[in-house]
């Protein structure tokens, strides 16, 4: 691919994820206003299931983990097996959705949004994007009771950086900070979790008023 249709494309998945960030926002509202959740339903927003490429490729992943397994147990490298699905997945999602809205990319509506939704079906993939994000979050709920672990993330944000792997390593100190602020983690999964679902199911059922 040339260098400008890379940036075409990039532009063009930037407006696709601004219109699904300004979604979910709309459709949690309630949980960015808790006290209660405001620092997961953050963290759920701009990291689970926002726009960061978490991904850095498996040659990267097998240069930090070994130093990684020394100093954070392992929850935290499952989380990080889980993030680098999630980012996968959902980039692949994304890019069929770019395709399917064509030219509609730059002027999204709900219709617009719900139509490409369908074309691109894959229902399946779709609930495990979901079931991914509630799983990254119980693990990062997890994280917080494991004793020092807050120092073991200092020890590797330089490793990490070095080894290319420190987005990875962000998303879990931000991941940690995030679940440790906010009690009642386990409500607040199954709040997002059953709504997306929600979302999701009345798309395929042909029901556009849940975007809003």
């Amino acid at each position: 691919m040339r260098a400008f249709e890379d940036e075409t494309y990039a532009a063009r998945r930037a407006k696709l994820r601004q219109w699904q960030a300004h979604r979910l926002a709309r459709t949690h509202a309630d949980l960015l206003e808790s006290p209660k959740f405001h620092a997961g339903t953050e963290f759920f927003l701009k990291d689970l299931y926002g726009s960061k490429d978490l991904s850095q490729g498996i040659d990267q992943v097998r240069r930090i983990v070994p130093a990684m397994v020394k100093v954070l147990p392992g929850s935290a490298l499952e989380t990080i097996a889980d993030a680098i699905e999630l980012d996968a997945l959902s980039e692949d999602l994304d890019a069929a959705m770019v395709s399917a809205l064509g030219p509609h990319i730059t002027r999204i509506s709900p219709a617009f949004y719900a139509d490409a939704y369908r074309k691109v079906g894959r229902r399946s993939d779709r609930e495990r994007q979901i079931g991914l994000i509630a799983h990254l979050g119980q693990s990062l709920e997890g994280l917080k009771r494991k004793p020092f672990i807050g120092v073991g993330f200092r020890m590797m944000r330089k490793p990490a950086q070095l080894a290319g792997f420190g987005g990875l390593h962000s998303f879990l100190e931000r991941g940690y900070a995030a679940f440790r602020m906010m009690s009642g983690s386990d409500e607040f999964l199954t709040i997002v979790a059953n709504r997306e679902m929600q979302v999701s199911d009345a798309l395929f059922a042909g029901d556009d008023s849940v975007l809003g």
